[in-house]
């Protein structure tokens, strides 16, 4: 598996992301959707990964700088078909190290309360992260799981 910085430029990720958007949708009231559409995703405070096996596109993941000790997690997918080959694990293994590297303080995330986003929960407490209230812009939202990992220093 490749983890790249990705420019957001190739249709499988155009497919990946507009599939991802659908599914926030079809989970949740529109005001509690928080995925990022490919606009938002090219702004310079994120950088956004793939993961590859050859020409096949396991999955994506972003970081975001709330400031320079905050960062969150965003963009985290991978498409339906592929699931359950490590690639999540491996690209929020990236982000943690990268956010670390950066001097961050804490990893923070946005997530969904409804039993498909159980999967999510589970890999994200198995990387050490625990559940918080709303932070940054957010707030407060049944349809909404905060989370955040305390990075050391």
């Amino acid at each position: 598996m490749k983890i790249e910085i990705d420019d957001l430029s190739r249709p499988a990720i155009h497919a990946l992301l507009a599939e991802h958007l659908r599914n926030m949708h079809a989970l949740g009231p529109p005001e509690s959707v928080h995925a990022l559409d490919l606009d938002a995703l090219r702004r310079p405070e994120i950088t956004f990964w793939t993961a590859w096996e050859g020409e096949l596109l396991l999955g994506c993941g972003a970081l975001l700088e709330l400031d320079p000790r905050h960062g969150e997690v965003k963009a985290m997918r991978t498409p339906e078909a592929h699931r359950r080959m490590g690639a999540g694990r491996a690209l929020l293994n990236q982000i943690i190290d990268v956010a670390g590297s950066r001097g961050y303080e804490r990893l923070s995330l946005e997530t969904g309360s409804v039993a498909a986003f159980r999967p999510a929960h589970r890999l994200y407490e198995s990387a050490g992260f625990t559940r918080v209230g709303a932070f940054g812009a957010y707030r407060e939202d049944v349809n909404s799981v905060f989370m955040s990992l305390l990075l050391p220093r």
